[in-house]
């Protein structure tokens, strides 16, 4: 055990907990820097001081850095501390985790032909991710103290963890199952409705998802319900129920959450018309649907949950521990407010692995938020919806 990285996580946690229970009202927003725990205040201060202690304990980054001369002693500021290419976890084991102390291993989705990124985690990385990702998730799908969360009918549509144990995706649900659970009565504890085919590839359970979203009068379902899957398990589930022209009527406040690609998996279809489908054939209003954007080199989720705003205006936003910088591949600097460029993420929550990450992600930044583009060109193909376990 690092005592070094130990003390920093455990204090990190500590915040991200406080600032999950933290006063929400109708009022409450949920943007960078609205809501903070004062601990999180100076984000320069504990960036500079994870970026020492990942230098000195991770190999591999510390090779990196020293090859750009930037080291400790040289770095001023949180914008200065070098970034590592997210495609550097399929070819160096980027973690401060030695293998001996390592139980967990999370794969980025690709193609079978594609080499994963690897994220190694032990029991206090998950700790931190899991507070992260669970701080963040309450926060934007009930911003509000109209709906608690516990209320909520579970229902997640990709295959269970037992199949996808290498899925940080999978390994989210499960924790919100596991969250929601906790404070639920049994009736309403989630189902995982995916499964795979003899490829590896994630399909879903078209009939069981039907039952399960109360379809049956017999076993129709009055909590609202919480629907989580990737885009394209989302295009399997409306595919099925045009074909057999059927509507779902969902309880009110019912909520989507969609994340991930298509690649290989369905047909593609533009958000806004994937939304459309999803309030036209489930029955949930736009305001009701949110976009996720995570990797799985990273311990924290951005969402598009500006729920007043229209569609259009919609901007992602990493939680407080967090930051984001739009990159111009050409120059390497941050472009101005409008302008196309990498999502390059510090993610404070990633204190066992590398805390600044240059993704393959076009975005332009938007305000305090920022909008996401897709792919760059000569990236490599990737979303959930390829996930091979």
């Amino acid at each position: 055990m690092n005592k070094e990285l130990s003390s920093f996580a455990s204090r990190l946690r500590g915040v991200i907990l406080s600032e999950g229970r933290a006063p929400r009202g109708p009022d409450s927003k949920i943007r960078d820097g609205d809501s903070w725990n004062s601990s999180l205040r100076n984000f320069d201060s504990l960036a500079l001081e994870l970026f020492s202690l990942q230098f000195k304990h991770n190999a591999a980054y510390r090779k990196i850095c020293e090859a750009r001369g930037l080291t400790p002693k040289a770095v001023e500021h949180w914008t200065q501390i070098p970034a590592v290419p997210a495609g550097a976890f399929k070819e160096l084991e980027l973690s401060c985790i030695p293998p001996e102390e390592r139980t967990a291993v999370f794969h980025s989705s690709g193609t079978t032909e594609q080499k994963p990124s690897r994220h190694f985690h032990h029991a206090e990385s998950l700790a931190v991710y899991e507070a992260s990702l669970w701080t963040w998730f309450e926060q934007n799908i009930v911003p509000d103290l109209k709906s608690e969360i516990s209320n909520f009918k579970l229902t997640i549509l990709t295959p269970p963890p037992a199949l996808t144990p290498h899925s940080s995706l999978v390994h989210m649900f499960e924790t919100i199952r596991r969250k929601i659970g906790e404070a639920s009565v049994p009736a309403r504890h989630a189902e995982f409705l995916g499964k795979l085919s003899a490829d590896g590839a994630w399909t879903l359970d078209s009939d069981a998802a039907l039952a399960t979203l109360g379809n049956n009068p017999q076993s129709a379902i009055h909590n609202p319900q919480l629907i989580l899957g990737t885009a394209f398990s989302f295009v399997h589930l409306l595919d099925y129920l045009v074909e057999r022209d059927l509507r779902v009527e969902l309880p009110a406040g019912s909520r989507v959450m969609e994340t991930g690609g298509y690649k290989n998996r369905s047909r593609t279809l533009p958000k806004s018309e994937l939304h459309a489908l999803i309030t036209e054939w489930l029955g949930i209003p736009a305001e009701n649907i949110i976009s996720e954007f995570g990797m799985s080199e990273l311990s924290s989720q951005a969402y598009d949950a500006s729920r007043l705003a229209p569609r259009a205006s919609r901007r992602f936003h990493f939680p407080p521990w967090s930051r984001v910088q739009i990159i111009s591949p050409e120059t390497g600097r941050e472009v101005a407010g409008g302008e196309t460029g990498l999502i390059g993420i510090f993610d404070l929550a990633n204190v066992f692995s590398i805390a600044a990450i240059q993704t393959e992600d076009l975005g332009v930044r938007r305000g305090d938020g920022f909008e996401l583009i897709g792919r760059a060109q000569l990236a490599e193909p990737r979303g959930c919806s390829l996930m091979n376990a």
